[in-house]
């Protein structure tokens, strides 16, 4: 389970990245969850314009994470968001489907980065040299940032899916597991934003046979 860490604590110490050109984040947002898209967003963040408490969205608040992925999205150099749809997680796993949506953020940036890092332990294949670091969202400012956004964008996307299937309360839960979920998903059965390839779907889809 992550820690909630306060607003008040210190931010986690940094890596720090010197050399000449520029360093994108990328983190993504949604691997876990029965519905939806995986999101991935890619940042460049401008060393003029440094922003205060960025840190891995899962321990920050909503309210937090809404006003840091609008600060984000001002003060970085540059900022894309990416994702692969429900029909692309079914087709490749989860896994793939996730590279592939970083791949696309980093290919969406509007400046090339010299180098790229990534959260986690897999790299999407990408143009220029990259990372991956485990736990890269507590430990480098601009992954941190693309995590935020990544999070703020596919929660707005499942508060928009709620609005069109609100007896499944995505907006709540943004698609994962929850006891609500399960019994919602058995209740009513899949609907297109769910992933069948996902164990609880693909059980309620059988079952339904």
């Amino acid at each position: 389970m992550p820690s909630h860490k306060s607003s008040a604590e210190p931010e986690p110490r940094r890596r720090v990245w010197s050399g000449p050109g520029l360093i994108a984040g990328v983190d993504e947002a949604g691997r876990g969850p029965l519905a939806g898209p995986v999101v991935a967003a890619a940042v460049i963040l401008d060393d003029r314009h440094p922003i205060k408490g960025l840190r891995d969205s899962k321990t920050l608040g909503p309210a937090t994470r809404e006003r840091l992925a609008a600060e984000v999205r001002a003060k970085a150099l540059c900022c894309s968001v990416a994702q692969a749809s429900v029909e692309e997680i079914d087709g490749l796993n989860i896994l793939q489907a996730t590279l592939l949506a970083m791949r696309r953020a980093v290919e969406g940036l509007r400046l090339v980065p010299r180098r790229v890092l990534v959260d986690g332990n897999r790299l999407p294949l990408l143009a220029m040299p990259a990372e991956a670091i485990v736990r890269g969202d507590a430990q480098v400012a601009a992954i941190s940032a693309a995590s935020i956004v990544a999070k703020v964008h596919r929660d707005a996307l499942l508060a928009a899916l709620h609005e069109e299937f609100p007896a499944y309360g995505f907006a709540d839960h943004k698609g994962y597991p929850t006891a609500a979920h399960l019994a919602a998903l058995r209740a009513h059965g899949a609907c297109i934003a769910h992933r069948r390839s996902f164990g609880p779907v693909r059980a309620v889809l059988e079952h339904a046979r």
